[in-house]
C-alpha cells in the first residue's frame, strides 16, 4: 500500500472514528479502532483484549486511541522511506 492509500483510508477511518465518539457511540468508535488496527503490518499492531462490555468501550477508546495514532505514525514514516 502506497503512503497516499494508507493516508486516505486512515483519515476516513479517524473521521468515522471521531464522528462516533462525538455522538456517544464508543462501542462503534471502538470497532473502527480495531479496524484501523488491521490495516497496520504485523509488527505494529497493537494487542488489543476483546471488548466484550459494552459499558467499557468508553475507556477502551481512551486508553487505546493514543497508542493506535503513535503506531500509525509509525508506519506513515517506514512508507515515506520506501
Amino acid at each position: 500500500m502506497s503512503l497516499q492509500e494508507f493516508d486516505s483510508l486512515i483519515d476516513r477511518m479517524k473521521l468515522a472514528f471521531e464522528y462516533a465518539e462525538n455522538l456517544g457511540q464508543y462501542t462503534d468508535a471502538a470497532k473502527i479502532l480495531f479496524q484501523m488496527n488491521e490495516e497496520l503490518p504485523d509488527d505494529l499492531q497493537l494487542s488489543f483484549e476483546e471488548l466484550d462490555d459494552p459499558d467499557y468501550a468508553k475507556p477502551f477508546i481512551i486508553k487505546h486511541s493514543t497508542e493506535l495514532k503513535s503506531a500509525i505514525v509509525e508506519y506513515r514514516q517506514r512508507l515515506m522511506n520506501f
